[in-house]
């Protein structure tokens, strides 16, 4: 399966690379080359950007992985590398559509925390909400490791129209977490439905990179072998 693979991985709100810490270790025992591509979170054009620095160091093909928020990021890198892209319970605009269009296109479940910028301009996750809506399943030394490690997002990120999507022309996976609090199954199901991406649906949280890493691997091991078939 390795061959010359990178598996870049993004974060998303919220969140560092360390996110992936199990991820990394199994897909690193699989021989893949892995990168959590950091994303500085102050807008959508400086994280594509950054992106795009992380996966101009790679040679080879590339599946691209997003949690969250990281699914509009991965979507607007136009580097011929990427092969495949992964959505972990990801947000995916269209072209034209911001992040929060799509984010708010529901109801929002009733342990969602209600989000708003400081008197900074930028929006944090309250402390709690990462045990209540984040990731309910993850346990309690995990959740003080996620509340610790996050940074903040810049409204900048949320509220500008993305361009034409990779999505469109790349194919696509969809981790489905039916159990997610904060980007409800109806709306990931919405945007599975319209990227006609492949689908696979888990009882996860919002974060099964922390809670249930074996399903976010499965679906990565899967995109990959479509990326060298």
């Amino acid at each position: 399966m390795a061959g010359n693979i990178n598996v870049v991985l993004v974060h998303g709100a919220w969140a560092d690379g360390s996110s992936w810490a199990r991820v990394i270790a199994v897909l690193k025992s699989d021989g893949l080359n892995v990168v959590a591509a950091p994303l500085p979170l102050t807008s959508l054009a400086d994280d594509a950007a950054s992106l795009d620095r992380s996966i101009a160091r790679l040679d080879g093909p590339v599946v691209l992985v997003g949690h969250a928020y990281a699914g509009a990021v991965i979507a607007e890198t136009r580097l011929k590398q990427v092969k495949a892209l992964v959505y972990v319970t990801a947000l995916a605009p269209e072209g034209g559509e911001t992040v929060a269009e799509v984010f708010y296109r529901a109801a929002p479940h009733p342990l969602a925390p209600k989000l708003a910028p400081d008197s900074n301009g930028l929006i944090w996750l309250p402390d709690e909400a990462f045990k209540s809506a984040f990731a309910q399943h993850a346990s309690d030394d995990d959740v003080a490791v996620l509340s610790a490690v996050q940074r903040p997002i810049s409204p900048a990120c949320i509220t500008v129209p993305v361009k034409r999507p990779l999505w469109k022309d790349v194919p696509s996976f969809f981790l489905l977490a039916e159990e997610d609090r904060m980007i409800p199954a109806e709306t990931q199901r919405f945007m599975a439905k319209r990227m006609k991406a492949a689908v696979r649906e888990h009882a996860v949280d919002h974060a099964p990179i922390v809670t249930a890493p074996h399903v976010v691997v499965e679906i990565i091991r899967e995109a990959i072998q479509h990326a060298v078939a």
